[in-house]
């Protein structure tokens, strides 16, 4: 899209900066400096950030990692992918999610793959619209501290 820069985040402030749009998918995050301290964490174990920016301001924002799987060998993985709701529907979301599949071909990866919540409808449909499949089910379990 003219006039958008998409960047990958390196510094304590660019991450402040992708915090608005990204609380809105990770709730949790209401404090941005808890935000920014758990971005910093992760990225010592490879996650990256990487942000889309139109006008001067952040319209979507992309967590990802390069990793390998036997069952998968080399892919990029999506943990994060959100477009600011105002900006929904723009082709932001489009821009990055490309964006990361290029990516994805720049490192020889053989798959691009994400995790989606159950009940996120708007978003099955945006990722079928881009050619994904849905290849499997996730399943989790809560770990509870021992009593």
């Amino acid at each position: 899209m003219k006039n958008s820069q998409i960047t990958i985040a390196n510094t304590p402030a660019q991450i402040r900066r992708c915090h608005p749009v990204m609380r809105q998918l990770r709730p949790l995050f209401q404090d941005p400096e808890h935000f920014v301290e758990r971005v910093l964490r992760q990225q010592k174990q490879r996650y990256l950030l990487a942000f889309l920016e139109f006008d001067g301001e952040v319209c979507a924002v992309a967590g990802y990692r390069f990793l390998e799987s036997l069952f998968s060998g080399k892919f990029l993985y999506v943990d994060d992918l959100v477009t600011r709701e105002g900006d929904r529907s723009r082709g932001f979301g489009g821009e990055l999610l490309d964006w990361l599949i290029k990516q994805a071909r720049e490192y020889d990866c053989e798959n691009l793959e994400l995790d989606s919540g159950a009940e996120r409808f708007d978003a099955h449909r945006f990722y079928l619209l881009k050619r994904m499949n849905i290849s499997s089910y996730h399943f989790r379990i809560r770990i509870e501290p021992n009593d």
